[in-house]
């Protein structure tokens, strides 16, 4: 066996006590830094008009205890058994039918990394452009091999030194000091505005209290099967759940609220650009997306353990870097699904309604649009952009955040259902031409041969 071949299997092994360092605060800082996010803010903004604010603020403090309290629980869980969330797979499922949902988490984390480079990416180019740079295309195609090197560095290293020293002591504090900046900011602007008028906005109705609880525990839930593969780490349990749930819940609130606040004082269809209206917003929403990187580290980290589960031949580090070039790969990529007029904006949680609201406008639409009478499914699947129609309360989802989750509902049937139909359509169409111009083709010799005939015949 070569040397760089481990001799046990790291992730269905408990750790050892000597390797255990995380602490309370190790376990906090962390999570507070992977509940933080732009992802995370445009989730808050889609709260409204449907709730009004103090109905939103509500849902998201309800969601994030409870959604956060999940996620600090099965972190305990990973570090009482010191195994890895592939590790408590086994121990459900069983050896054998446990491959099943860790191929799984691979794929679903393969996607997540790729939506985060492609958030940073998109990021970095409006920022560039507000600046009055990085006009040309290919900025993109840069940004997003410059934001992979980046994550190919960090994964050559140790994750425990990168939670223990990077985030915990620089990122941390740079993260909290943009939050209060931008929040600040907003707080300012809503009270120039009126602080009364714009809390008595009453919701449209378009969203119910509890779809918007079950929209915010969507966040933490999400992270469940990833939080054992770090709280496996810690030195006790009581500390990974405490640690985890404040930090998560903390910068759940504060993200969701400040998406809230965002979309109240100064509505836009893009976050991105409404954060770099905000005086300071440039140096605060740089902050915020050096700070996505953890996030997509996370996604790559666990889809490795997870491979490294499978195939132990490979260490977890070789794992680690085939997944952030396969997430690099796909994130260049995924502006191509635009060239098939399908905007997907697919969420981790299978049943998040508050991005399945219906546009009836897009049935009227569906004759121009090129997806024909498809266009109402599409609409209701958020493929096509809302109809702005005045005092609908229809949001247009930021093209920041739009082009592609490749996650859970990729494959729902009714959108294949729509594919297929609207491919089946194009077949017959053409098809038809075909066989038009077949028939125009043979009229023409027929008549040929009979105008010959005539002629031979005189």
């Amino acid at each position: 066996m070569s040397t760089n071949q481990p001799a046990t299997n790291e992730a269905l092994t408990p750790l050892h006590e000597g390797q255990r360092a995380f602490g309370w605060r190790d376990h906090t800082s962390l999570w507070f830094s992977l509940g933080v996010g732009l992802l995370v803010m445009q989730m808050g903004a889609y709260l409204l008009p449907g709730l009004s604010p103090g109905e939103a603020l509500v849902a998201i403090a309800i969601g994030s205890i409870v959604g956060s309290g999940l996620l600090g629980w099965v972190g305990k869980l990973g570090c009482d058994s010191g195994l890895a969330s592939a590790g408590l797979m086994h121990a459900v499922y069983g050896r054998r039918f446990a491959g099943l949902p860790i191929v799984l988490n691979v794929l679903q984390l393969l996607g997540w990394g790729a939506f985060e480079l492609v958030i940073m990416r998109d990021a970095t180019v409006a920022i560039g452009r507000q600046s009055g740079g990085l006009t040309a295309g290919y900025w993109s195609v840069l940004a997003t091999l410059m934001w992979g090197a980046v994550v190919l560095l960090l994964i050559s290293g140790s994750m425990v030194r990168l939670v223990r020293r990077l985030i915990s002591r620089i990122a941390l504090p740079l993260v909290v000091l943009s939050l209060l900046w931008l929040s600040w900011q907003f707080a300012t602007l809503a009270q120039t505005q009126g602080l009364a008028p714009l809390w008595g906005r009453g919701g449209d109705g378009s969203m119910s209290a509890l779809s918007a609880i079950d929209l915010v525990i969507a966040m933490p839930v999400s992270w469940l099967p990833l939080v054992a593969d770090y709280a496996r780490h810690g030195r006790n349990g009581r500390s990974a759940l405490h640690g985890t749930w404040l930090g998560y819940a903390v910068a759940n609130i504060w993200c969701y609220g400040l998406g809230v606040l965002v979309a109240l004082v100064l509505p836009s269809e893009d976050l991105v650009t409404a954060l770099l209206l905000a005086q300071g917003g440039l140096i605060a929403l740089s902050l915020i997306i050096v700070d996505e990187i953890d996030n997509t580290y996370g996604d790559v980290y666990s889809g490795s353990v997870c491979m490294h589960s499978l195939l132990p031949r490979w260490s977890i580090r070789r794992w680690g870097v085939l997944m952030v070039l396969a997430c690099t790969a796909f994130a260049l990529v995924l502006p191509a699904a635009a060239r098939f007029g399908v905007r997907a904006a697919l969420w981790r949680h299978p049943r998040a309604p508050g991005l399945r609201r219906a546009y009836p406008a897009a049935a009227a639409r569906g004759r121009q649009h090129p997806l024909g009478r498809h266009a109402d499914l599409a609409g209701r699947h958020r493929l096509l952009p809302p109809a702005a129609a005045p005092g609908s309360g229809a949001r247009r989802i930021g093209a920041a955040h739009a082009r592609a989750l490749l996650r859970t509902r990729l494959a729902e049937p009714q959108l294949i259902q729509m594919i297929a139909a609207r491919a089946l359509n194009v077949m017959i169409s053409n098809t038809n031409v075909s066989a038009f111009k077949r028939c125009q083709a043979q009229s023409a010799i027929d008549q040929g041969a009979s105008s010959m005939r005539c002629a031979i015949g005189a």
